[in-house]
């Protein structure tokens, strides 16, 4: 059934009409659909514009519909152009008069603009809610190693004493600000636009501000050519989820290389590890390595919203049928990545004591060599300066800073005693960075329990 029918004397081709169709996407928002016409419907009656049996007709056979397809005893009709003609031609069949009086006072545009509001307010619940849980499982982990000294690094070349758990909460920092993204996103949308109709309201005494009340928005779109071709929000949503795939990327690629035999930082639980078809020895990082190349359909997505949108004049538009498959799919990703990241994640094991190894290497401590200097009155640049020779000599003996000895050190700088050598203990590098923000394992748990705290939030 074609709700435009009237105005035409020919059947539509059948291709024309699998192209023009959106119901194999569209069908998952059947749910939202029906609520809005069920407080359209009401709304309609408490204004005299339908009498209270067309409503209770309306509002029954509604019931009845969603019921039967969460049930599996109605099935969505694939030759359905979309969901809303499935649902009213469905409703009409089942109740006559009364249903083809429900779409009185609104159109698909805002009918689909009001569907999509409410399906993605769902969708933005249920991956705030997989964030909580996942910088929950950051949080525990960053307190299990506070204390678990390992370099810090800057293209990625070892520069400076950090600690697992400080590392584990920078990306806790980042998940915060996506929460907050797609908090002020879901905010921005939460205005109804049913009652906009096709673009130009309606000459009917309908009251929008019962409707937005009713589906639980904070009042209704102000401007009814807006109300209809607005997609800001999924052009919005679909970028904060965009940045949260790029955080998960960059995540990801910190796994792989920490699972490498170059690195051996961690171990990942077997259920979420791979092997290969031919070597018997790989255990791979198949998870992460996923969620790399999956944060590339996610920004496909956000591209595909940014393209349909960039030309449209205003008001509603057939190309603006795309909004919903590249929208759908960014969610649809994002919570797949999460679901597999978040028990990976719990169940790794961080292998401490390579970690520490690591940090023994590679001079991390040399800025706090040129410190110790600048402690003795020298000024920073020489103390570079000095640290530096320090370095290259340490280099062309094979020692490091900790394994040379004091001659070697006055012999560059007199000033040198047998201080230095507690100045670049690991340990006390990593427990004096006690600055704001920094890896001291003290500031590590009160980071810890501040982000606990916004997470609630």
């Amino acid at each position: 059934m074609q709700l435009w029918k009237g105005r035409f004397s020919k059947e539509i081709d059948p291709k024309t009409n699998d192209f023009n169709s959106s119901i194999k996407f569209d069908s998952r928002m059947y749910k939202e659909d029906i609520d809005g016409s069920i407080a359209h419907a009401t709304m309609l009656c408490t204004q005299g514009i339908i009498s209270s049996d067309d409503l209770g007709l309306i509002v029954e056979g509604l019931n009845n519909i969603k019921t039967e397809i969460e049930a599996g005893t109605l099935l969505i009709d694939p030759n359905a152009e979309d969901i809303h003609t499935f649902v009213e031609g469905e409703l009409t069949s089942r109740i006559g008069a009364a249903g083809k009086r429900l779409h009185t006072a609104r159109s698909r545009n805002d009918q689909v603009a009001l569907d999509i509001r409410l399906y993605l307010r769902l969708e933005c619940d249920d991956v705030l809610n997989q964030l909580t849980e996942l910088i929950d499982v950051l949080c525990k982990k960053a307190e299990q190693y506070a204390g678990a000294v390992m370099p810090g690094y800057t293209h990625l070349q070892r520069a400076q004493p950090i600690t697992f758990g400080h590392h584990l909460m920078a990306y806790a920092e980042m998940l915060l600000r996506d929460k907050e993204r797609i908090v002020d996103a879901e905010n921005r949308m939460n205005y109804c636009p049913l009652g906009s109709c096709a673009l130009a309201g309606t000459t009917y005494n309908t009251d929008r501000e019962m409707t937005a009340e009713a589906l639980g928005f904070n009042g209704p779109m102000q401007n009814s050519l807006d109300g209809v071709s607005d997609r800001d929000f999924c052009m919005e949503l679909a970028s904060a989820l965009s940045i949260l795939m790029v955080h998960l990327s960059r995540f990801s690629e910190e796994i792989v290389l920490w699972c490498s035999w170059e690195f051996k930082f961690i171990e990942l639980d077997d259920a979420f590890s791979t092997g290969s078809s031919i070597m018997p020895q790989k255990k791979n990082p198949d998870i992460t390595e996923l969620i790399r190349g999956k944060s590339g359909r996610v920004f496909g997505d956000l591209i595909t919203l940014l393209t349909m949108m960039k030309g449209l004049p205003l008001a509603y538009n057939k190309d603006m049928q795309e909004d919903k498959e590249a929208i759908f799919d960014a969610f649809d990703t994002v919570k797949m990545c999460l679901t597999a990241f978040i028990p990976m994640l719990d169940t790794m094991t961080a292998l401490t004591e390579n970690m520490r190894k690591a940090a023994a290497g590679g001079f991390i401590n040399a800025t706090d060599c040129a410190d110790y200097l600048v402690g003795k009155g020298l000024p920073f640049r020489d103390a570079y300066k000095a640290t530096g020779e320090l370095v290259a000599l340490c280099i062309e003996k094979g020692l490091t800073l900790e394994t040379l000895p004091l001659s070697e050190y006055k012999g560059i700088c007199e000033i040198f005693d047998e201080g230095v050598y507690e100045a670049i203990n690991l340990d006390k590098c990593v427990n004096d960075r006690t600055s704001l923000g920094g890896p001291a394992p003290q500031n590590v748990l009160t980071q810890v329990e501040r982000v606990k705290v916004l997470n609630k939030g």
